[in-house]
């Protein structure tokens, strides 16, 4: 009988988990929905070409 009911309580346990899980996977992906509506706001449909930074100066080294 011990063992039933420590199956039980590790079985609402993964049950618990598991729903975490899934809140946190929800709101991540509300998130990053989220962020691409607010990025897609005020641009061209085509959108930037780089999101970073110029990797090197746009100006030539003077000697």
């Amino acid at each position: 009988m011990f063992e039933y009911e420590m199956h039980q309580v590790r079985a609402a346990e993964l049950t618990r988990q598991a729903d975490a899980f899934r809140l946190a996977r929800a709101a991540r992906e509300a998130r990053k929905a989220r962020k691409a509506q607010q990025a897609s706001e005020g641009h061209d449909a085509e959108g930037r070409v780089s999101t970073h930074g110029p990797r090197r100066s746009r100006f030539a080294r003077v000697a």
